[in-house]
């Protein structure tokens, strides 16, 4: 830093002009140009086309769908669409099954893959390596390898066409177990909990009182991806279920029915189907990214 000497004037103004170097901006700190704000505009786009022409496709009759061009406006006929979704199925019984089935499904996979993670990552036992590769190898099954005998389990317990035939088999994942242990390996430091066994915390105490406020922000992301998958499953609820007990995927699959599939319908009932998982993610996507950055933050 450098001192000039200006002259005196007669206004009062200061002996002295220093002179600095211009200020740095601090390292981490990125402002996002046009160039980056013009990518996100274009992928949000790409991502709520096919959701605003679902609208456009429910709100028009299946003669105005198959034009050409394709209509690309909302038109008049979207609540005529939704009555006659709603009379060819019952979809309001299956909106209340799918949030049972999602919720129970979500729950359960969200508590017992933190505790399996939590053993895995954490906890030393004979066989954990070869009990975590057995867990994650399954990934590698194909489900419509297990269909068969899946079934005749649940029709040994007498589940077919209930809802406990859906939430029983999902009750926890591989998936979910391999996330969380890879989640709290990196979150949860060893020194934390060999304080927590110095005082004499038992491992119930120490997953209660330290590892579970530690690992919200990957229940968090588990919660959300085990709900939209839940929530999206078709291939063995229409096996399991039927058309009087059904959920939102397979109460979907019966509309429209006729020679010519009524497409205008049928995007009346999807557009019913998707809002729940759209408020979902209203609700709770602040939420999930603010976990995700406060768990890096901590991490």
């Amino acid at each position: 830093m450098t001192t000039m000497p200006v002259p005196p004037a007669s206004s009062g103004a200061p002996p002295m002009l220093t002179v600095g170097k211009p200020r740095r901006r601090r390292r981490g700190t990125h402002q996002a140009g046009p160039i980056t704000y013009l990518l996100l505009v274009i992928t949000a786009a790409i991502f709520i086309l096919p959701f605003y022409y679902m609208l456009v496709g429910a709100s028009r009759t299946m003669s105005e769908i198959a034009q050409v061009p394709p209509p690309l406006t909302p038109g008049g006929n979207l609540w005529h669409n939704i009555q006659a979704a709603l009379e060819q199925q019952n979809i309001g019984k299956a909106l209340i099954n799918s949030v049972v089935v999602s919720g129970c499904v979500t729950v359960s996979t969200v508590l017992f893959c933190t505790l399996a993670g939590f053993a895995f990552a954490k906890m030393r036992f004979r066989g954990s390596a070869v009990l975590f590769a057995i867990a994650v190898a399954t990934m590698m099954i194909p489900p419509t390898l297990g269909v068969v005998p899946l079934y005749k389990i649940m029709a040994t317990l007498h589940l077919t066409a209930k809802l406990g035939s859906v939430i029983l088999p999902s009750l926890v994942s591989a998936f979910g177990v391999f996330f969380m242990r890879q989640f709290l390996l990196q979150a949860v430091p060893d020194e934390l909990l060999e304080a927590a066994r110095v005082d004499g915390a038992t491992s119930t105490r120490t997953f209660i009182s330290i590892v579970l406020p530690i690992a919200r922000p990957g229940m968090a992301v588990l919660a959300m991806l085990t709900f939209m998958a839940s929530w999206n499953d078709f291939f063995w609820p229409i096996i399991a279920l039927n058309s009087t007990n059904p959920t939102v995927q397979v109460a979907l699959n019966n509309l429209g029915g006729g020679y010519v599939p009524d497409q205008s319908i049928i995007l009346a009932g999807t557009l019913i189907g998707t809002l729940p998982v759209f408020l979902v993610f209203v609700l709770l996507g602040r939420q999930v990214v603010s976990g995700i950055i406060a768990g890096a933050v901590k991490g």
